[in-house]
């Protein structure tokens, strides 16, 4: 905090620095949702893979690496079409990054935003948990995507402390 600065300037700064950090991951995880076919061979080329195959891996990270891969080219060959829905996925992480905005530019009047955020973080776990079990994903990679929901609220409840102290300084002032 400066000496020209107030407290809620400085919440206000700090809110719009942590949130925007969380909107740009939004971004980062829409973007990245696009080329998977690329990413998943660039992964296996730096793990040294390129001519593996989950049989040679037997187990662990870099079997489940080639295990997706495979299944990625097999399926982008036969059914194109399919890598559509990662299309909508990675458009979809674009679009809820577009409703942070309202929040960036006044934070008390949107703050539903951010409880929505809270929400559909706390559903990410049970969502990993219950569909990735029945779709096959191994356990630790459930828990990789469910600390994707823990991740994301703690910029989030942050967020909705600077709001609160936000909305106090608002009423006093009015």
């Amino acid at each position: 905090m400066t000496h020209t600065d107030t407290p809620a300037t400085a919440a206000l700064r700090r809110f719009r620095c942590v949130l925007g950090l969380f909107v740009l991951g939004l971004i980062l995880s829409g973007v990245t949702a696009f080329p998977l076919q690329y990413e998943l061979d660039r992964l296996v080329a730096m793990r040294g893979l390129t001519n593996a195959t989950p049989a040679d891996t037997h187990t662990g990270f870099d079997h489940w690496i080639l295990t997706v891969r495979n299944g990625l080219h097999d399926t982008c060959v036969r059914y194109p079409w399919m890598a559509y829905g990662t299309d909508w996925l990675a458009f979809a992480h674009l679009v809820i990054a577009v409703f942070f905005i309202g929040p960036l530019v006044n934070p008390v009047r949107n703050v539903w935003v951010l409880w929505a955020g809270l929400i559909a973080c706390a559903a990410v776990i049970p969502l990993a948990l219950i569909c990735g079990e029945i779709r096959g994903i191994p356990f630790g990679w459930r828990v990789v995507d469910c600390s994707f929901g823990v991740f994301g609220a703690i910029p989030l409840i942050y967020c909705l402390r600077l709001v609160r102290l936000l909305g106090s300084t608002q009423t006093r002032s009015q």
